[in-house]
């Protein structure tokens, strides 16, 4: 048996290795009765790190789709059969151009008629005022009774009232009419066609849906403290899988004032100019989104930081003794893969780095060179 008995611990990232020496026949016991020596964590050169000091980009990640920022997908609005069907998927439309048609006889007939009905009130109207007219003048001659003039008063009143419901239906039956005709609200393409011309449609179905892809949205979410850094009409620097190598610039539009109930995730809702229509929408897109840079202060790897029941902390390896340390933090950039320290850290200290392994404060330890040798039999 060697004097020394090491039990090797691999990291959680496989990265690096933590040994640790113990003087005994096993890692959890000792030999016979003798007392156990107390355990040294042996750190390779991977586990530690020094801190430095230098400024940290604040950014936060976000990834998804990016969908066109407008869609609109346009219903037939009153019930009957598809005429005129004149655009197809890839279509180009503007806004307000007609679309296809919806022949409703009802709605039409209903139309004419309160279109009819508004000039037969208008007329009747023209008679009342004559005859309102010609009583007055009658009146003053002493030619007919006041009994005879406030009648045609109540005559002329009420063709007035008649006019004024005629040109209510009137106005109801034609925005119905209006209704058939189905046009794009917006400039854009077609995206989906959902009816054939000649097919019966109800009221609410869906036509064709129609984007706008020079305007790229991706819908994304972060956690409520990554969240506290972003605002709106901040820079955000895509990459995309599909085009490797190349980068494009964007803003966060919008977001979310709450979290998700179910997820604690705050919605982030970022935009990418794509006038030229160089990106096809529907891509997955990574984006980084820029929340400033720090002032100088003391930087360590985001592996050295550590949260406990008191905050965050990181391990500080001070000779041959671990001490936990309690740190404020600053910004962060997952990119390259650094966070500030704004308090409880100096500038060339040596911090723990091995994501996954906890120390107690007061561990004893050392480097891989300094393990004794195994003995041999």
């Amino acid at each position: 048996m060697t004097s020394y008995q090491t039990c090797v611990l691999r990291s959680v990232r496989g990265m690096s290795f933590l040994i640790i020496a113990v003087t005994a026949a096993s890692c959890s016991g000792t030999k016979g009765g003798d007392t156990a020596a107390p355990r040294t964590v042996v750190l390779s050169a991977a586990d530690v790190a020094a801190a430095t000091t230098g400024t940290v980009e604040s950014t936060v990640q976000v990834s998804g789709a990016l969908d066109p920022a407008d869609v609109v997908r346009v219903r037939a609005q009153v019930a009957g059969t598809i005429r005129d069907l004149r655009v197809d998927r890839g279509t180009k439309v503007s806004k307000g151009q007609e679309i296809a048609r919806v022949e409703a006889q009802g709605v039409t007939s209903q139309a004419e008629g309160a279109k009819a009905n508004v000039a037969s009130a208008e007329a009747a109207l023209a008679v009342a005022r004559q005859r309102l007219d010609a009583g007055k003048k009658l009146f003053a001659a002493g030619a007919t009774s006041q009994i005879d003039l406030k009648t045609a008063e109540a005559g002329h009143d009420a063709a007035l009232a008649q006019l004024a419901a005629a040109r209510a239906v009137n106005a109801s039956a034609s925005e119905a009419a209006g209704r058939t005709s189905i046009k794009s609200p917006i400039d854009g393409w077609v995206s989906d066609r959902n009816v054939e011309s000649g097919e019966s449609v109800k009221s609410d179905d869906a036509v064709v849906t129609v984007v706008d892809p020079r305007t790229l949205e991706l819908k994304g979410q972060v956690g409520a403290v990554d969240a506290a850094r972003v605002r709106t009409g901040q820079k955000v620097t895509f990459t995309l899988e599909a085009m490797p190598g190349q980068t494009f610039s964007g803003t966060v539009a919008r977001v979310d004032p709450i979290a998700s109930a179910a997820t604690r995730q705050v919605g982030v809702f970022v935009q990418l100019p794509n006038a030229l229509g160089k990106i096809v929408a529907g891509q997955f897109a990574h984006g980084r989104i820029h929340a400033g840079a720090s002032a100088k202060t003391v930087v360590v790897p985001v592996n050295a930081l550590r949260t406990g029941d008191k905050g965050a902390y990181v391990l500080v390896v001070d000779g041959s003794v671990v001490h936990r340390r309690l740190v404020v933090t600053g910004a962060r950039d997952d990119e390259t893969g650094v966070v500030a320290i704004t308090s409880g850290l100096k500038d060339g200290e040596r911090v723990v780095v091995t994501a996954g392994v906890e120390m107690a404060d007061g561990t004893s330890v050392s480097t891989a060179s300094t393990v004794p040798a195994a003995k041999e039999k």
